[in-house]
C-alpha cells in the first residue's frame, strides 16, 4: 500500500477538499452516518440522514447487542441479521479531475451495495474479502457534495459463527494519476534463498488510464530491514492508450537476511513509476526474503523441518466484535506466541490486512484459508448460496492481495466442505480451485481441511491438494500414510477440548454437559469428535511426518457454544437450547485474553524456557480431608508438590503417567496414560500449594496457589501504560478482586464499575464467561472467576487515560495511562 497520510490531511479532504493530486491512499474511516434498518431511497444524495447516528469505522453494529435468546446462540446470539445503511458526505476540488479515484473497502458484512451520488456502482456479497471500484466518472469537483451510500444486508443463517455486521474493516479512496500500479499490483517471489543469495523476481501490473499512449521508467529499489537501499532495477517500456503492463525484473541480493519464525526480517521494496522526467506514482510493498518446501516427510521453512504448532482462529476480538483493531490482533497474536505458537490457521475466511502485516512482523506462518462451504449447504444462506457466480474470483483476490506476505506459507481452498461426500464431483471442484490457486500463485502448496475420513481421500479429493488437511483423526494418520505414501498430511484441527476459565468440577468427570453451563478445566471435556490435547501430542510423536497441528482454538470466539446448545444441523440451525451458553469454550485463552490452564498445557510442550503451572485453584470449603485432583504442567524434568509445606513427593515428566478419562469417536479404551502431565491426589486443607519444578536435579521454576480469604480490594493492572494519541490504539486492562494478601479470590462475581475520564475512553468489557448476556460495552461487569477485563480506546489528543474501578463494599483502584 502507498504512504498512507495523517489525520491532518483527511481532516482538510472532508473539509476544505483536496489541494493537491498526489497518489495517495486516504483513510476514509471518519464521520460517516449509520442506520439500522430499511431506509428507502437512503442511496439517493438528497435523503435526509440529519437523524442518523455519525461514527468511525471499523464498526461492527451486532456487537452492540443485546443478547437475546430471539437471535440464534450459534452466531453469538446477537442481531447480526437484518439491513444497515451506511452514508459518508465528502468534497472534491476541480484539481482532482482527470484522475483516477477509487474506493477501496476491506471488508464489509455482507452482500454490500455501493452508490455514489445516487448512481449504482456494484455490489460484493462475501463479508471477508476486499474490494474497490473507480468512483472517478460519478464524482463532482466543483466543491459540492458528494456522497457515498453503502446497504448491508446480511442473513439469519448464513455463518455458523459469529460474523459481526457492517463496515468491520476500513475503507480507503485512493487518488491516482491515469499512470499508476494497480490494485494490489505487485506480486514478489524469491524463486531461490539461500544464506548466500536471494533471487527476488518482481511482476508490477502499471495501469494506464490515459487516451495516448505513454513512454515510463519503472524502477524497484530494495531496502534492507534496518532501511539501507541494497538494490535497484529498472526498465523503459511503452504502455498502450487504456491497457495495462505487466513489469517483470529480478534482483540478486547477496547475504539475504532471510524470515524465519525467530528472526521475521522484513524488506521493503519501492516501486517508482516516472513519466517525462515526472513521478507519477510511488508504491511500497514489503516482503521477506525466505524459502519453503515439503515433502510427505515434512515442511520445510529456509531449508529447515519445522513443525507447525499451530492455532486455529476466528476473526472476532471478543468484546470488540468484527471491526478490526491493529493492537487487538497484535495482542491476540502475542499472546499466541507466548503460548509457543508459530503458525496460524484463518479459520474460515480471509483475514484482514492488519492481521497478516502483524504475522509477517511477528514471524508466525500462516494457512490462509478462503471458505467454509462451496456449492453444498452447511447453512441455508451461507457462501453456497454465492459459490457459483462468485467463488473463482473471490478466491483469485483473496491470493491476489495476500500473496506478498512471507507469512503465508499456505493456501487453503476450503474446511470440512460437504463435496467430500460427493465421489462423482467433489474432487472436480477441489482441482478446479487448486488450479486457480495455482494460476495466481504456483510458489505456494494448497491445503484443505478433511474431517470424514477415509472418503476424500478414496474419493481423489484430498489428492487436488498438495497437503491434505487431517481434522480430528489422529488415530488415522499411520493408517492414511501408509495408504497414500507420498501424500503430504497436517493436522489442521486438532482436540477441540472446551473449558471454562477457572472452573473446576469434582470429581473429574468425563461429561458431555454441565448444569452450570461452564466446563471443567480439567482440560478432557469435548464432543464426540474431541479429545485431549495429551491424545494428538501423542500420535504427533508416533507419526512423524505429520507436519504439526492447528489446534482448536487459539482463542475462544463468539458463538458456536459447543457442547452446549445444538449440534450442526440438528436443531434447524438454531443453538438455543441451553441459552444463555452463547460463545466458544474451545480457545486455550478465553474471550478476554485471560490463559485458561489449557494454554500453560501447549506451553510446556511448545517451548524450551523453564515453565510451571498448577491447578486447581486451592478454595474448597467443604471437601476439608477430601482428595482434590492436583496436575502440573511443566517442562521441567521433575515436578514435587508441597501442601502447606509438606511435601507430597515427586513426579517424572515422561516416567509418571497420569491417567486421563477419554472418550472420542473410534477410540477403544476410556482412558489414556498421559505423559504430559503431572497429578498428585492430595486432602484439601485450607492454607497453599506449591509446585517446585526440577532440571538435572536444580530448582528451576515454582508456582504456588494460596487459599484466598474473603474479597477485600479490586485491583486493576494494563498491558501497557503508554500508547499512541491516533484515535485507534487500544489498552486492556485486567481487573482482579483480590483478598487482603493479594490472592486472586477464584470464585468472586463482583459488581465492578468503570469510571473513566481524560483522553481516550471505555470501549469494551467482558469476563470471559460464555453463558453472560451483559453488554460488552456498559460502564460495569461482574467478575467470573475472580477477573474481568476493560478496554479503553485513545483519542487524538495526547494526554492520560484515568481509570477508575469500583465495587460495593471492596477498596477501589485506579489506573493511569499515558497516550501519546
Amino acid at each position: 500500500m502507498r504512504k498512507i497520510f495523517f489525520l491532518a490531511y483527511l481532516t482538510m479532504l472532508t473539509i476544505f477538499g483536496y489541494s493537491t493530486v498526489q497518489a495517495q491512499d486516504i483513510n476514509f474511516n471518519e464521520s460517516w452516518k449509520f442506520y439500522n434498518a430499511e431506509a428507502k431511497g437512503a442511496e439517493q444524495v438528497t435523503f435526509n440522514d440529519n437523524n442518523w447516528r455519525e461514527l468511525n469505522l471499523p464498526h461492527d453494529w451486532a456487537i452492540e447487542g443485546p443478547f437475546d435468546i430471539k437471535y440464534n446462540a450459534r452466531a453469538g446470539g446477537l442481531p447480526f441479521h437484518g439491513t444497515g445503511w451506511y452514508r459518508k458526505h465528502f468534497k472534491m476540488n476541480a484539481d482532482a479531475k482527470g484522475k483516477v479515484v477509487r474506493m477501496e473497502f476491506e471488508g464489509a458484512m455482507y452482500d454490500g451495495h455501493v452508490w455514489v451520488n445516487g448512481e449504482f456502482i456494484g455490489s460484493r456479497p462475501y463479508g471477508y474479502i476486499g474490494f474497490e471500484f473507480d468512483i472517478s466518472k460519478y464524482l463532482k469537483y466543483d466543491g459540492s457534495d458528494n456522497v457515498v451510500a453503502v446497504r448491508l444486508r446480511p442473513q439469519d443463517l448464513s455463518s455458523r459463527w459469529y460474523p459481526g455486521a457492517g463496515l468491520y474493516r476500513s475503507v480507503w479512496l485512493k487518488i491516482d494519476n491515469p499512470i499508476h500500479v494497480g490494485q494490489w499490483g505487485t506480486y514478489i517471489t524469491t524463486p531461490t534463498v539461500t544464506k548466500d543469495l536471494a533471487v527476488v523476481q518482481n511482476e508490477t501490473v502499471v495501469v494506464n488510464k490515459s487516451k495516448n499512449k505513454v513512454k515510463v521508467n519503472i524502477k524497484q529499489a530494495y531496502f534492507s530491514p534496518q532501511g539501507k537501499l541494497v538494490m535497484s532495477v529498472d526498465e523503459d517500456t511503452n504502455i498502450e492508450a487504456n491497457s495495462s503492463y505487466t513489469s517483470e525484473l529480478f534482483c540478486n541480493i547477496e547475504n539475504p537476511e532471510r524470515w524465519d519464525t525467530e528472526t521475521p526480517n522484513l524488506y521493503s521494496v519501492t516501486t517508482t513509476i516516472t513519466q517525462n522526467g515526472n513521478v507519477v506514482d510511488v508504491y511500497k510493498t514489503k516482503i521477506g526474503l525466505r524459502s519453503i518446501s515439503y515433502t510427505s516427510e515434512g515442511f520445510f521453512l529456509n531449508g529447515k523441518k519445522v513443525r507447525f504448532n499451530g492455532v486455529c482462529l476466528h476473526h472476532d476480538n471478543g468484546a470488540l466484535g468484527s471491526a478490526v483493531y491493529r493492537r487487538a490482533d497484535e495482542r491476540k497474536l502475542q499472546i499466541m506466541k507466548s503460548m509457543g505458537v508459530n503458525a496460524i490457521r484463518t479459520s474460515h475466511n480471509p483475514p484482514s490486512r492488519e492481521l497478516l502485516e502483524l504475522c509477517d512482523e511477528l514471524g508466525l506462518m500462516v494457512q490462509d484459508e478462503a471458505f467454509d462451504v462451496w456449492k453444498m449447504e452447511k447453512v441455508p444462506n451461507g457462501y453456497n448460496v454465492f459459490f457459483d457466480e462468485w467463488g473463482e474470483r473471490d478466491l483469485k483476490d483473496m491470493i491476489k492481495r495476500d500473496r506478498n506476505h512471507p507469512s503465508i506459507v499456505m493456501w487453503s481452498i476450503g474446511n470440512e466442505i460437504i463435496e467430500q461426500k460427493d465421489a462423482k464431483n467433489g474432487w472436480r471442484v477441489a482441482k478446479k480451485l487448486n488450479a486457480y490457486c495455482k494460476e495466481m500463485d504456483p510458489t505456494r502448496p494448497t491445503s484443505a481441511g478433511f474431517n470424514h475420513s477415509p472418503a476424500p481421500y478414496d474419493n481423489n479429493m484430498a489428492q487436488q491438494v498438495d497437503i491434505a488437511g487431517m481434522n480430528y483423526k489422529p488415530l488415522g494418520y499411520s493408517e492414511i500414510h501408509k495408504k497414500y505414501p507420498q501424500l503430504p498430511l497436517c493436522g489442521t484441527e486438532t482436540s477441540s477440548c472446551t473449558s471454562s476459565r477457572g472452573v473446576y468440577h469434582l470429581p473429574i468427570e468425563k461429561y458431555q454437559t454441565h448444569k452450570s453451563l461452564h466446563v471443567t478445566s480439567y482440560d478432557l471435556i469435548g464432543p464426540v469428535w474431541a479429545y485431549p490435547p495429551d491424545i494428538e501430542f501423542h500420535y504427533q510423536e508416533q507419526n512423524p511426518f505429520i507436519m504439526g497441528e492447528f489446534i482448536w482454538t487459539g482463542f475462544d470466539y463468539l458463538g458456536e457454544p459447543t457442547p452446549y446448545g445444538g449440534r450442526d444441523n440438528s436443531t434447524n440451525g438454531y443453538w438455543n437450547d441451553d441459552w444463555p451458553s452463547r460463545s466458544s469454550y474451545f480457545g486455550a485463552v478465553d474471550l478476554c485474553g485471560f490463559p485458561k490452564d489449557r494454554f500453560y498445557l501447549y506451553q510446556s510442550q511448545w517451548t524450551s524456557e523453564r515453565m510451571i503451572h498448577l491447578l486447581p485453584h486451592w478454595n474448597w470449603k467443604g471437601m476439608e480431608g477430601k482428595d482434590i485432583p492436583v496436575h502440573c504442567y511443566t517442562n521441567c524434568d521433575e515436578a514435587e508438590l508441597f501442601v502447606n509445606g509438606k511435601s507430597m513427593g515427586k513426579r517424572v515428566k515422561g516416567k509418571d503417567l497420569t491417567e486421563i478419562k477419554v472418550v472420542f469417536n473410534n477410540y477403544e479404551s476410556n482412558t489414556f496414560q498421559s505423559k504430559y502431565r503431572l497429578s498428585w491426589n492430595v486432602p484439601y486443607k485450607a492454607g497453599n500449594i506449591k509446585v517446585v519444578g526440577y532440571k538435572d536435579d536444580k530448582v528451576v521454576q515454582e508456582e504456588q496457589i494460596f487459599t484466598a480469604g474473603k474479597p477485600i480490594k479490586v485491583s486493576l493492572s494494563v498491558d501497557r501504560k503508554e500508547i499512541h494519541a491516533n484515535g485507534e490504539d487500544l489498552a486492556y486492562v485486567t481487573i482482579r478482586i483480590e483478598d487482603k494478601n493479594g490472592n486472586l479470590c477464584p470464585e468472586a462475581t463482583n459488581l465492578v464499575n468503570f469510571t473513566v475520564k481524560g483522553a481516550g475512553k471505555l470501549i469494551a468489557v467482558d469476563n470471559g464467561d460464555q453463558t453472560s448476556v451483559e453488554s460488552f460495552q456498559g460502564n460495569e461487569r461482574k467478575a467470573f472467576s475472580g477477573m474481568c477485563l476493560a478496554v479503553l480506546k485513545s483519542s487524538k489528543i495526547a494526554g492520560e487515560i484515568k481509570l477508575i474501578a469500583k465495587s460495593k463494599s471492596l477498596k477501589s483502584d485506579l489506573i493511569i495511562v499515558k497516550t501519546k
